[in-house]
């Protein structure tokens, strides 16, 4: 699984035209689901980015977490982070999960970061997007599992 996590001070996407899904404070969650991906990475993933500490304390230091801050964390399906360019111009995504596994298992990482507890909303698997984000900082982290 591959992530590119951003802290947001709020984030949107909207399909057609229509809001699907929208945080205030929290985290924009990028996911993309390898072709070898096994299901012990969704639960290795969604613990690395529910503890991740990239939100300041009082002496404004990364040290909480989305969690630790009382975020949300807003969840979309991006299966070109597998894109592969070494042979061209144009995208490769070989590297991506089929939706037959892709879309079962982003369902589970959702499912995994709501059972923390943080409201979450998610984006529609395959759809095309419009997503918006006010970046906060900026900080963006890619997470590889």
């Amino acid at each position: 699984m591959r992530a590119v996590i951003q802290r947001v001070k709020e984030a949107e996407v909207k399909i057609s035209g229509k809001t699907v899904g929208k945080i205030g404070k929290g985290l924009l969650v990028l996911l993309a689901v390898h072709v070898d991906d096994t299901e012990d990475k969704i639960e290795k993933m969604a613990t690395k980015i529910i503890n991740l500490r990239i939100f300041g304390d009082q002496a404004d230091k990364m040290n909480l977490s989305v969690k630790d801050m009382g975020g949300e964390i807003l969840v979309v399906s991006q299966f070109t982070l597998y894109g592969d360019i070494s042979k061209g111009n144009r995208p490769s995504f070989i590297e991506s999960a089929k939706p037959d596994k892709a879309v079962p298992y982003y369902g589970k990482f959702v499912e995994r970061i709501r059972a923390s507890g943080l409201k979450t909303a998610t984006g529609e698997f395959g759809a095309m997007m419009e997503v918006s984000l006010i970046n906060d900082g900026p900080v963006t982290i890619i997470i590889d599992t």
